[in-house]
């Protein structure tokens, strides 16, 4: 397995997943050939690229126009299948089954979010979010919990790169939350 270095993706002004939470994120989600991903939230499609290279059949959501140009321009680099959609979840999210989700942005309607995936999430089902405040984190927990998802798991992660010059430059810290559906 190559995993796609950050500056393979083509990137602009949107946010993207780095390297290091990219993988750690896959890892969560435990993504394997056959698998249906939902990633909400879906940025430059870093997450859903990496996705699809492992054999997941995917849907990139995204509200950001610039976004979805940057999606479909490394769906096109990378020589992928994603079926990208451009809105606001959960009113554009299909009406399919998915086994895996991925949440790189909520648009503030993490509980909406919640309700449809109620519906659209296959039981034994991997959620994971990313998360840079902790009133999101902290919201993601409780609707985990009262929707009953187990294995429920929270890890803080604080990274940093060198600059060109070898000065350490700080990352900001990511919380990775992850939770199974019943």
């Amino acid at each position: 397995m190559k995993w796609i270095r950050d500056e393979e993706f083509i990137r602009g002004k949107v946010p993207m997943t780095k390297f290091n939470i990219r993988i750690l994120t896959m890892a969560y989600l435990s993504i394997e050939e056959g698998d249906k991903l939902l990633d909400i939230g879906a940025g430059t499609g870093s997450i859903s690229i990496e996705a699809s290279l492992q054999g997941a059949e995917v849907w990139a959501i995204e509200k950001n126009q610039e976004g979805i140009d940057i999606i479909n321009k490394n769906k096109s680099k990378f020589n992928v299948t994603i079926d990208v959609i451009e809105g606001e979840a959960p009113e554009v999210l299909p009406d399919i089954k998915f086994n895996k989700c991925f949440l790189g942005g909520s648009g503030g309607k993490l509980k909406e979010i919640f309700e449809y995936l109620n519906d659209h999430m296959e039981p034994k089902g991997i959620l994971c979010g990313n998360f840079i405040t902790l009133n999101n984190l902290n919201h993601f927990l409780q609707l985990l919990k009262a929707y009953e998802y187990t294995d429920v798991d929270v890890q803080l992660i604080q990274s940093s790169y060198m600059d060109k010059i070898g000065l350490m430059r700080g990352n900001n810290p990511i919380f990775i939350a992850k939770g199974v559906k019943r």
